[in-house]
Formats: structure tokens, C-alpha cells, sequence
């Protein structure tokens, strides 16, 4: 079965078919960062804007890289929430207007399980329930995850994502963007104990996260202190130590919430996905827990961690076994919260 799966859920206008749910025929991404990079974020009329001009090419190279022409298509898959209302409708149109020419299904995909499904490509699904951490720019969950691809939310944020808090510590910092990627690189030549930053536990049961004092502390922090320095510069204190701490705080959080909820729901698979789950350092200490705790932990290679559409047209082919396809393309709307 081939499925051609269009994602624009936020700032990647991207195309992919996928084979049988697992065997990717072609990949293709184009990126928004230079336009949104002098913003320190992704604006969201631009990414709209920069997702019509694209979803048309994008999606005529993925069939070309893959082969194929669109009358091989067996259906199109596309990302239908949680994202920015805007983007979303891009894709949403194109994938409706190619579906009714082509007289094939439609199947709507809900972002987050396709991230679930990043872990798990090219190779064959787990057969027992496993706890995903869901972690990105934009959402900061745990998931009890069933093998039909069902999942059930065990905890939220309750304020800021964690790849939010890094993008706006970044942004602080005046670091660029997106800013995960540049304090990670900064934080492997930091002391993580250098500076006490707090780490937001909520009560001793709860499977909720949040980050939005974190941030504010590391406001304070160089409002008091100034401005980092480089290492070996003249400051009060590195920059390097700075995004280490940061880093720390956050990776720390997110590996016990995680660990927690695998001993809760008693699953002995994890799952970390999203932008974030490509953090070196979250990478590191959830294999150090998976080996102590005896978890299997499943990661998706760095390059299925951020937005796809790989993943869309994976978690497709679950979804249309599981739920079957839209039955009125008409009815079709964009959601931008979908839990």
C-alpha cells in the first residue's frame, strides 16, 4: 500500500510516501527557518504564506523521488491538528483538491501519533503497550500507547512546552533560532552544576510538567548577572555553563516524568519523540534510566525528531486500519489543539 502523507502543521511544508506503513519511498522537507530566524520564532502568517508556494513542488518531488505518479497512489494522508490553524489549511487543501482529483481515500492524521509512529519506522510495530514522551516546540506530554495505535494522555504541560523554553531562552540569550539546537551545542562545553536553576516537580505523584518558571529564573538569573560571556571571557559567568544548567533543569524533569509513568503503567517500552527527543543529552540520560530501569527505548533517528511527513503517511496506514478514512472531504476542518 502506498500512501503519500503532506504535513504543514507549522513552519515544514513536507511530502513522503511510504510503503506498507514502514518502508519510506521518498522524503521530502522544505525548511522556513531563514525566514523566521530574524524573528526568533515562527511567525505565523509567513508560514502560511510560505506553505502555498511550496505544498505544489514539495509534493510533485516526493512522487518523483519515489517513482511513482500520482494514479499509483493507494491514498493520501495529511496532517489535520494540532498546529497553526493557518498552515494546517494549506496542507489540508492540497491534500483534499489531490484526493478528489485522484478518487482516492483521504486520511486525516493527528500530528502527535505521527510523531509516536517516528519511532517506530522501518521496523515492525510494538505488540504491547509502550509510554511515549511527546516533546517539541509546541507540546510537552506523556502517553500510554496501545498497539492500534491508540493513546491516552497521562500528563501536560501546564504552561510552556519544553522546546518552547529552550527557543525563548535562546531568544534571551539572543542565540538564534531555532535555539534547542544552539544551546545543546553549547551545553556539551558547559558544567550542568554550575548554576541552580529550579526544576519544577509539581506534587510527588503528578505526570504534569512545567516550564515557564524555569525560564523566568534564567530571565533573572542575567538580569542580576549580566550577560554571559564565552568561555574564557571576562563575565561573571560562561555561557556554556549557563545552557548546560538550563539544559539540565529541563532533560531532568522530563527522564524522571518519563520514568515514572513507564513504572506506572507498568509498560517495559519507551518512547521519546518530537524536536526535543534530538537533544543529545535527553538522548543520553534516557538510555542511562532504560539500562538501570531495564526499558527498551525506542528514538527516532535525529532526522525524523522534527516535523515530516514520513511520519503523517506511517501513522496513516494505522490510523485507516484502526478508524478508516474521511468519508466527506468537504467536512474536513483543521484543529489546532487536538488532544
Amino acid at each position: 500500500m502506498l500512501i503519500l502523507g503532506i504535513e504543514t502543521s507549522c513552519d515544514e511544508t513536507a511530502a513522503a510516501v511510504v510503503e506498507d506503513g514502514r518502508r519510506i519511498r521518498s522524503d521530502v522537507i522544505a525548511s522556513q527557518i531563514a525566514v523566521h530566524s530574524p524573528y526568533g520564532g515562527v511567525v505565523p502568517e509567513l508560514a502560511s504564506r510560505k506553505h502555498v508556494e511550496a505544498i505544489l513542488p514539495v509534493i510533485a518531488q516526493a512522487l518523483d523521488e519515489a517513482g511513482i505518479t500520482g494514479r499509483e497512489l493507494d491514498a493520501v494522508a495529511v496532517t489535520q491538528g494540532p498546529g497553526l490553524v493557518g498552515a494546517l489549511l494549506v496542507g489540508l487543501s492540497a491534500a483534499k483538491a489531490l484526493a478528489y482529483a485522484l478518487d482516492r481515500p483521504l486520511v486525516a492524521v493527528n500530528h502527535l501519533e505521527g510523531h509516536m509512529h517516528a519511532a517506530f519506522l522501518e521496523r515492525e510495530p510494538l505488540a504491547e503497550p509502550f509510554v511515549c514522551l511527546v516533546v517539541s516546540g509546541g507540546h510537552t506530554a506523556l502517553y500510554r500507547v496501545d498497539p492500534d495505535g491508540e493513546s491516552h494522555l497521562l500528563g501536560s504541560t501546564r504552561d510552556d512546552a519544553a522546546g518552547e523554553a529552550f527557543d525563548k531562552v535562546a531568544k534571551l540569550l539572543d542565540l538564534g533560532y531555532p535555539g534547542g539546537v544552539v544551546i545543546d551545542r553549547l551545553a556539551a562545553q558547559g558544567n550542568p552544576q554550575a548554576i541552580t536553576f529550579p526544576k519544577a516537580y509539581l506534587d510527588q505523584s503528578s505526570l504534569e510538567f512545567s516550564f515557564s518558571g524555569l525560564k523566568t529564573a534564567v530571565a533573572n538569573f542575567v538580569r542580576r548577572f549580566g550577560v554571559p560571556s564565552i568561555c574564557g571571557g571576562t563575565g561573571s559567568y560562561c555561557l556554556e555553563d549557563l545552557a548546560a544548567s538550563f539544559q539540565e533543569a529541563v532533560v531532568e524533569v522530563l527522564v524522571s516524568k518519563t520514568v515514572k509513568a513507564a513504572n506506572f503503567c507498568g509498560v517495559s517500552d519507551v518512547a521519546a519523540v518530537g524536536g526535543v527527543a534530538a537533544n543529545s543529552r535527553l538522548r543520553q540520560r534516557l538510555h542511562e534510566e532504560a539500562v538501570y530501569h531495564r526499558f527498551d527505548l525506542h528514538l527516532p533517528p535525529l532526522r525524523f525528531c522534527t516535523d515530516n511527513a514520513v511520519m503523517i503517511a506511517a501513522a496513516a496506514h494505522t490510523v485507516w486500519r484502526r478508524s478508516g478514512f474521511c468519508r466527506n472531504l468537504l467536512e474536513l476542518d483543521a484543529f489546532s489543539r487536538w488532544f
